[in-house]
């Protein structure tokens, strides 16, 4: 069988699974997920070990540290696996859901109802524990996947997949409600993207050229994010404790996540006492700093910024910083530069964080806190099958609500169009 026959096959099984899954109980589908909850804590020693030959395989093909963090299974990542599982089969199914119910002046009553949105295909790169994200949340939410990770995590992933098939055969569900493609050959993306008679939407995880690529040619809607260049603004009124704990932890908490700043801004009237205290902290973790003229005379050594640097996802130990001269600049900055993912104020001044939160177009935004916490699990959506710069369908991390749709519904007692 070629890969063209393969990727139809994969969606003629999705399309019949979806369906059956459709009809399935809240019940039947968080059983589901805890069997694979179950089945990942029984087979830690096996994906542990499949993982490792993937991370030999990154190694010896020379993938960059980032990538390299993004892949590995660690212990603790295993159990934020299972505890994902576990939130997602705890949380309410939107399948069903009826509301907005009102009568007409025809005596008809019209109302909306949630429901899956078919069959999804999620295209990602590095990180094996996406796999489970996707799997939980397509699962829970009524929608047959198939999923097309990254040849650099295939043994991972492969070793993930058995597991979710034993949740899925522990529930009576069809093995083919959850599809992990098992070859690496780069044509499989191809056919999965162009795949419009079984397939509903296309989610694409990874790096901005596999993004830009999907986007611009697959022939399925696209729920998409181009990149992460998030933002911390230091700003007249911060606190200077929480400006440098969050900005800290903004930065290094991982450096190979979507979610972690890329530039800082501190506004004038902070930068001559808070920019050196920061960028020591900066020089212990071993981040390089690319400053403009104004944070370079109160940093010596720090390298100066370009153009360039205002606009990139460095996902790796670099930081832009700018001084700025105002609130203003400061979003001017952020909606001129950004990527409209996740952006932070750090201020005691209520005006001002109303202001920001208003006049910032990102998906999240933020007041004291990191750009760390823009993540499905955090914001109590269990996992997410990744977070969207859309303004339409999704927006911000997409959790189960995010993979369905509406439908309208209309109950009447044999009434007539007059």
């Amino acid at each position: 069988m070629n890969i063209a026959e393969y990727m139809h096959q994969l969606g003629r099984q999705a399309r019949a699974a979806s369906r059956v899954l459709a009809s399935a109980t809240t019940e039947t589908k968080n059983q589901a997920l805890l069997a694979t909850a179950e089945a990942l804590d029984a087979n830690r020693e096996v994906l542990i070990a499949a993982n490792a030959e993937d991370m030999r395989l990154g190694a010896a093909r020379q993938l960059d540290a980032a990538l390299l963090d993004r892949l590995e299974l660690t212990p603790a990542r295993i159990d934020a696996m299972i505890e994902g599982l576990r939130q997602v089969a705890s949380l309410p199914d939107p399948v069903g859901a009826i509301t907005d119910m009102s009568y007409r002046p025809s005596g008809i009553q019209i109302g909306k109802m949630r429901v899956p949105l078919g069959v999804i295909g999620i295209i990602y790169e590095s990180r094996p524990n996406v796999t489970v994200e996707a799997a939980s949340l397509c699962l829970k939410s009524g929608n047959a996947a198939i999923l097309r990770g990254g040849s650099e995590s295939i043994h991972s992933n492969q070793a993930i997949a058995t597991c979710v098939a034993q949740g899925l055969e522990a529930a009576g569900l069809p093995a083919e409600v959850i599809q992990v493609v098992n070859t690496t050959d780069r044509e499989a993306v191809g056919h999965l993207i162009t795949l419009d008679e079984w397939v509903d939407v296309i989610v694409p995880r990874g790096g901005k050229g596999l993004i830009e690529r999907i986007s611009r040619e697959a022939r399925i809607p696209v729920i998409k994010h181009l990149d992460g260049v998030c933002h911390v603004y230091v700003d007249q009124a911060a606190d200077a404790q929480k400006a440098l704990a969050v900005a800290v932890n903004a930065k290094t908490h991982r450096y190979g996540t979507c979610n972690t700043m890329e530039t800082l801004l501190v506004h004038e009237a902070q930068a001559a006492s808070f920019l050196p205290t920061f960028a020591s902290e900066m020089q212990a973790a071993g981040v390089e700093m690319r400053g403009c003229a104004r944070a370079r005379l109160l940093v010596p050594g720090m390298t100066a910024a370009i153009d360039s640097d205002w606009t990139t996802e460095y996902l790796a130990p670099v930081l832009a910083i700018r001084v700025v001269d105002n609130l203003s600049d400061a979003i001017e900055h952020i909606n001129r530069y950004g990527s409209h993912h996740t952006d932070a104020i750090i201020t005691e001044n209520l005006t001002d964080a109303r202001r920001f939160l208003r006049e910032v177009d990102s998906s999240s935004v933020m007041v004291n806190a990191s750009t760390r916490f823009a993540d499905g699990f955090e914001y109590g959506l269990g996992a997410e099958i990744g977070i969207s710069t859309d303004k339409i369908h999704a927006r911000g991390p997409v959790g189960l609500e995010g993979l369905t749709s509406q439908k309208y519904i209309v109950l009447g007692d044999g009434h007539i169009r007059q």
